[in-house]
């Protein structure tokens, strides 16, 4: 994929909440970009198609590591429950360059990888400088309202976005929240 500064992938694993075990560990796999924003310094731009095809080849990269770190632990494409999506763009770019990217193209080769996912995947915004934190949003991949898969992982790359910058993020998670025991009212 053209324009990539930085790749970033990693697994958090949470054995253990509020005293009690977490069996088996709940699991989130976790895979980012920084990559060249061609819309950056260009002001207020109606067509924001490069963006569009930039969010698909981003998401098609960023499940591959996602799904890679996965296998990495035993876990792979069957065992992903939730997912989640984020976006910064640098103080060059317009917030509108996130949503480009994560909204018309980027979850169909996701949806692809996991092997579905019915409902759509959550996710967050925002412009910032280097060093940002987003925090991704995660639900169930077939069902937005189920309790155990709602939860959040944050993403951050030191030195990204620059102001010319992307920063793209995915989250896949496998266990749902950690002993989650929150029922919907009877």
């Amino acid at each position: 994929m053209d324009g990539v500064r930085i790749i970033v992938a990693g697994v958090q694993q949470t054995l253990s909440e509020a005293g009690a075990a977490v069996d088996p560990p709940t699991t989130i796999a976790t895979a980012a970009i920084a990559v060249h924003n061609p819309l950056a310094g260009r002001g207020r731009v109606d067509d924001l198609e490069e963006l569009e095809t930039l969010g698909r080849d981003a998401g098609a990269l960023l499940v591959e590591r996602a799904l890679a770190v996965l296998l990495s632990v035993g876990l792979g494409q069957a065992d992903v429950r939730g997912y989640g999506k984020g976006a910064i763009v640098g103080i060059d770019g317009d917030r509108e360059h996130t949503a480009a990217v994560l909204h018309p193209r980027f979850g169909a080769p996701v949806r692809a990888a996991v092997g579905g996912g019915a409902d759509i995947i959550p996710g967050t915004k925002k412009v910032a400088g280097p060093g940002a934190i987003i925090t991704m949003p995660i639900g169930n991949k077939d069902d937005r309202w189920v309790f155990d898969d709602m939860d959040a992982i944050d993403i951050a790359i030191v030195d990204a976005p620059r102001p010319d910058e992307l920063v793209i993020a995915l989250a896949l998670s496998a266990g749902g929240r950690p002993n989650a025991r929150v029922r919907k009212p009877g």
